[in-house]
């Protein structure tokens, strides 16, 4: 009786191991750990190390500007959420595949576009991005979100290396099929022959017919979130 006794009470050791084990590796495993808020620093940084070609701003600032290919710009959310087991935390998703367009004149930034492909969001966990498809964002019926400048950016002065900006900029915002005015907070630095911007504006779910998402693991999602923007343009032309 001694014997077995003690292999039973192995065993149930052992399972309670692997599931205080697998219960711990789930929690880390979905809620992580979200990425910092963008900033002008870390932009730049990222700026300098992913440059594939040098960028040069040949025959003067002022003309069209590009999106840099190669994923160093993103665009994306940051939400607060309660889940079940875990408790408060923050998801963030983003997504690299961004393309747009900029013109200076001179004077000013007239004119801004950009797109984003929100079928290529990523958070931490992979059913977040799943569901995205069918609930909330509704990826799989929206796959696109887009920006465009609707006031100019006045630039003061000739932009030189180091010249560094911060406005609150007027767009508009497509999102869900719904486009609506918003105000996104820029900063920018011209480094490099690039310009390198991030900005986050704060977004009403309500505003653009966004319904909550429904999980079981999921408590509540809170009713607004921050868009984040990380774009480095180059001058149209500038590859060989």
């Amino acid at each position: 009786m001694s014997k077995k006794l003690v292999i039973a009470t192995s065993v149930l050791l052992a399972l309670g191991f692997t599931a205080v084990a697998a219960a711990g590796a789930w929690y880390f495993w979905l809620r992580g750990d979200a990425p910092e808020q963008v900033s002008l620093e870390s932009a730049l940084a990222a700026a300098a190390t992913g440059a594939t070609a040098p960028a040069a701003a040949g025959g003067g600032l002022a003309g069209e500007w590009s999106i840099v290919p190669g994923g160093t710009s993103f665009a994306g959310y940051r939400v607060k959420e309660e889940l079940a087991r875990v408790g408060a935390t923050t998801a963030v998703g983003r997504s690299a595949a961004v393309a747009g367009s900029m013109t200076y004149d001179g004077a000013a930034i007239t004119a801004v576009q950009v797109t984003v492909d929100l079928t290529s969001l990523k958070s931490d966990s992979t059913m977040r991005d799943g569901a995205l498809r069918m609930q909330a964002l509704e990826t799989g019926k929206y796959p696109t979100a887009s920006f465009r400048l609707t006031q100019p950016i006045p630039i003061e002065g000739t932009p030189t290396e180091g010249t560094k900006l911060a406005a609150a900029v007027s767009g508009e915002l497509t999102l869900h099929g719904v486009t609506r005015p918003i105000t996104v907070l820029l900063e920018g630095q011209f480094s490099g022959g690039q310009v390198v911007v991030v900005g986050m504006a704060e977004v009403a779910f309500a505003d653009f017919d966004i319904a909550q998402p429904r999980a079981a693991s999921v408590l509540s999602v809170a009713d607004r979130g921050t868009l984040e923007l990380q774009l480095v343009f180059e001058k149209a032309g500038s590859r060989s």
